[in-house]
């Protein structure tokens, strides 16, 4: 008797999803955004007393701009829409920041013109980084410390921007330097978890799971 195969019933095999081929780029996109932040920040709390100030400028471009930015689009080619969205949008914000400040300040009516036009900028940045806050209390506890500082950050300098005062932005630049302190310490956790040794960095549970 002969019994044939009915291959209707027979389980379906699925091809294995291929792997991304790449390294995680969210370290790199956490320690441009901390660097630049920070040499900004230090600017903004007044202790680049004996130097320009504007040392934030460059890297604006080249590291919390362009590298950022490129931690953005190998994001989107891991399907990571968070970070791709978190990294592209703050890698384009440096650009243009810097952009601003090479193009557009020198020839601003008066400071306070260009204090109102960093308000102003900030102040669409507070809006996106705060549903950008809500949604990284999925990720892990560090990387909502991150948006959370940043969020402190842009609300305290938007609003010292607006009223041109320096006391204020000062305070703005104390509470980025603790942002960038909080990111480079994200970075590193993703550098040592990454890696695969012994020295791993905790970077904590999702506030909402």
């Amino acid at each position: 008797m002969c019994v044939s195969e009915d291959r209707t019933t027979q389980p379906s095999v699925q091809p294995a999803v291929p792997a991304s081929g790449i390294a995680d780029p969210a370290p790199l996109g956490l320690a441009a955004f901390a660097l630049t932040t920070f040499l900004l920040s230090a600017a903004n709390a007044g202790w680049m007393t004996a130097a320009t100030g504007n040392a934030w400028l460059g890297y604006a471009l080249a590291y919390g701009g362009l590298a950022q930015l490129l931690a953005g689009m190998w994001e989107f080619r891991n399907r990571n829409v968070f970070g791709a969205t978190a990294f592209s949008t703050y890698g384009s914000f440096w650009i243009g920041l810097f952009l601003w400040a090479r193009f557009v300040a020198p020839s601003a009516a008066s400071a306070s013109a260009a204090s109102h036009d960093v308000a102003w900028i900030l102040l669409a940045f507070a809006i996106f980084n705060t549903y950008m806050l809500i949604l990284s209390s999925q990720v892990n506890a560090a990387v909502f410390g991150v948006f959370l500082t940043l969020e402190l950050t842009e609300i305290i300098l938007f609003i010292g921007n607006f009223a041109v005062n320096s006391n204020i932005v000062k305070v703005g630049g104390y509470v980025g330097v603790i942002t960038a302190l909080v990111a480079w310490y994200t970075s590193a956790a993703g550098v040592s978890n990454g890696i695969g040794g012994r020295l791993r960095l905790p970077v904590g549970k999702p506030l909402v799971s």
